[in-house]
């Protein structure tokens, strides 16, 4: 008896176990999907894509990205070629160019109606219960190297995220070489950098020296953008947009992608490490 009851209990471990390895939305080795990024590259009975692209992004259990206009999450659940994105999406309601908006909403339908999908290389379809094609999407490389970008915020160090200042530019540039430079708004700089799956870290900059007056504020901008870089532990790209984290996960900078944002690197005697900026010109 106690052998049958050993057995019994032992049946109703695996099974048990076996349904944890098949529950929709599980983020286990099952998940062909956790961890990948795409961008919507075509809709049934649109002829081209318009405005920003639209991404579509799957970690742990969690989908999000941009519909070309906003910005929106929510849950999947996935069992093989079976996926279900859930009813919880919600986004934000910014008002975009009609046609923008018209190819926001059929997309968010997309997602909404998709029942099972299909790999074909680098594309991912999204299909309807009846396999009709409700979208098509290009797999997102995931790398940081041969990479430019425009910053489009950065932390302030006063639990903020602030926009640039009108008049300056902000830049990063990944080199293949793991070289990050660019220009903080007065002087170039230049750092290390190597990264680690999402994982980043930067080097201490180094920057020129020069002294810029205008725009009102962009010595204190260059100090703290700087200082926001260096924080960066962690690296999210989606479509044209980078957001670089703290190892706390707040937000240190955001980019957008700019191919022609290199900026001229400094030669190593215009350079010194840098620390903070002086108000003093002669600094």
């Amino acid at each position: 008896m106690r052998t049958t009851k050993l057995r019994l209990a032992g049946l109703v471990l695996i099974s048990q176990m076996i349904l944890a390895c098949t529950t929709p939305g599980s983020t286990d080795s099952a998940d062909a999907l956790r961890h990948t990024g795409w961008t919507l590259s075509s809709l049934p009975g649109q002829a081209s894509i318009v405005g920003h692209p639209a991404t579509l992004n799957f970690a742990d259990g969690r989908v999000s990205g941009s519909d070309g206009c906003n910005r929106y999450n929510g849950s999947y659940a996935l069992t093989g070629d079976k996926l279900r994105i859930g009813g919880d999406l919600v986004a934000t309601r910014m008002a975009c160019p009609e046609p923008a908006m018209q190819q926001a909403e059929a997309f968010a339908r997309a997602l909404t109606q998709a029942t099972t999908f299909r790999r074909d290389g680098q594309r991912l379809l999204l299909l309807d219960a009846g396999g009709a094609q409700l979208a098509t999407l290009s797999e997102q490389v995931q790398e940081l190297a041969a990479t430019a970008w425009a910053v489009t915020g950065y932390n302030n160090g006063l639990q903020a995220v602030v926009s640039v200042l009108r008049g300056s530019t902000l830049t990063v540039v990944f080199a293949a070489d793991g070289k990050v430079s660019g220009s903080a708004g007065c002087n170039h700089y230049s750092a290390t950098y190597s990264t680690s799956g999402h994982n980043l870290r930067i080097g201490q900059p180094a920057a020129t020296r020069k002294w810029c007056p205008q725009p009102d504020g962009v010595m204190e901008q260059e100090d703290r953008f700087l200082r926001a870089l260096a924080s960066a532990a962690t690296w999210r790209l989606d479509g044209d947009r980078l957001e670089l984290r703290t190892a706390a996960g707040a937000l240190a900078l955001s980019l957008r992608a700019k191919p022609n944002a290199a900026a001229p690197t400094p030669t190593p005697e215009t350079t010194a490490a840098y620390t903070e900026t002086s108000d003093n010109p002669a600094g």
